[in-house]
């Protein structure tokens, strides 16, 4: 009896080690033809702040909406920032119709009169100088005293200098407005519209857009409350696209290509499997050894990886804990949008 058993427990060692062994080779096939990765869903939000300083009017959102991009989320009180607008505009169309005036030169109603004052000077110029004239004749004949003969002269000699005046004036009126006097009102005209720009900016900065689409996570501020840029009034979580953020050791970082597809597993849904790729492999190592490294130091070496994942019902929430599996027998395949991917 016991030397039946004696020859049983060698047979049963052998078979022992022969089940051992064989799920070994099991377990390493399996280990080679798919990759485990454990992440978080990356917690992706953006800090909501007005680009200026004043009191909140309205807040049209509340925690927990789903926005698009380009709504409208909050807005200050805009009295002052448009009456800077309707002050900038006013400025700016005065100084277009300075420039207009200028670039249009000389009326023709301007230049007749200018010709014409120019023919009256010329005509009060041509009488003094008769009036000149006679008395000097008769001044030599004793009928005219030296003193009438100098103001007669000193009169000829103002008509002259005002026919000189009338002519400088009329050339004036036909030149037209300075180059320099034109540019300097182009200049002002310029300085003009910078401002009003600027007044604009300022009013549309005083609605809070959201930048992408996501949900409403805090409502910071309230209705009444002073806004600034430092002071975020309202915390955005960007929801689409989403993504894992997981860390790939060393030794693998051969085995997976981007674009490859993977599956993605949570414990809060533990019976569902979304879809996902790799979208991204840290071309750095997250924690880099001494220069000198042992192939032990080299093991512990991780990268980055992003795997974009399809998330239809929204039952992926940021900061989610998840398993990511990735078959290696894959080839490269082409990077294409999150919607392409997703089937939408």
């Amino acid at each position: 009896m016991y030397r039946k058993i004696f020859w049983l427990i060698p047979f049963l060692l052998i078979l022992a080690a022969g089940v051992y062994w064989w799920l070994q080779g099991k377990n390493g096939v399996e280990a080679e033809t798919s990759l485990t990765l454990y992440g978080n869903i990356d917690i992706r939000e953006v800090r909501l702040a007005f680009n200026g300083s004043e009191r909140i009017e309205k807040i049209w959102v509340q925690e927990g909406d789903h926005v698009k991009r380009g709504k409208r989320l909050a807005r200050l009180h805009t009295e002052r920032l448009q009456a800077a607008v309707d002050e900038a505009e006013a400025m700016t169309a005065v100084e277009q119709q300075v420039l207009a005036t200028l670039e249009a030169g000389s009326r023709p109603e301007e230049i007749r009169k200018v010709e014409a004052d120019w023919e009256a000077a010329k005509a009060k110029a041509l009488a003094a100088q008769d009036t000149f004239k006679r008395r000097y004749r008769l001044s030599e004949q004793k009928l005219a005293s030296p003193e009438e003969v100098e103001e007669a002269k000193a009169a000829a000699g103002v008509a002259a200098a005002q026919v000189k005046a009338a002519k400088a004036a009329l050339d004036l009126v036909l030149a037209g407005p300075r180059r320099e006097d034109i540019a300097q009102a182009r200049a002002r005209l310029q300085a003009q519209n910078a401002g009003l720009a600027l007044a604009r900016a300022r009013l549309a900065d005083a609605t809070l857009i959201a930048p992408a689409d996501g949900i409403v996570r805090d409502r910071i501020l309230e209705p009444g409350d002073m806004a600034s840029p430092q002071t975020p009034v309202l915390t955005l979580a960007l929801v689409d696209p989403i993504w894992v953020r997981a860390y790939l050791p060393e030794p693998s970082l051969g085995q997976i290509t981007l674009g490859a597809k993977a599956t993605i597993h949570t414990d809060s849904y533990p019976d569902k499997r979304y879809e996902g790729w790799v979208g991204f492999i840290s071309p750095t190592a997250e924690f880099t050894p001494k220069s000198v490294q042992t192939p032990e130091l080299r093991t512990r070496l991780v990268y980055s990886v992003r795997v974009f994942a399809c998330n239809p019902q929204g039952e992926l929430r940021l900061g989610m804990p998840v398993t990511v599996t990735i078959a290696l027998d894959q080839t490269a395949l082409s990077a294409e949008s999150t919607a392409n991917r997703c089937g939408r």
